[in-house]
């Protein structure tokens, strides 16, 4: 865990936080659009998948930025 937050760390002091924040929404949006795809384009019986697709779609959109933020407050 230790070995994680100086990653995080080490980010948020140069200057790749910005292009580190946006990787993340990139891949969120393309997780999210994933799982709208297959929800509304398949005809699976399984829709936990697509709702899981989703939430982590959603979640690393948003929450990166969040999280430097906060450890630029604490550190």
């Amino acid at each position: 865990m230790g070995e994680v937050l100086e990653a995080a760390e080490v980010v948020a002091d140069s200057e790749l936080e910005g292009a580190v924040v946006w990787l993340f929404r990139v891949v969120g949006i393309l997780l999210a659009l994933a799982g709208l795809g297959l929800w509304l384009f398949t005809e699976a019986g399984v829709l936990w998948l697509p709702a899981i697709l989703i939430a982590a779609g959603v979640l690393l959109a948003v929450i990166p930025s969040i999280l430097l933020e906060l450890l630029e407050l604490f550190v």
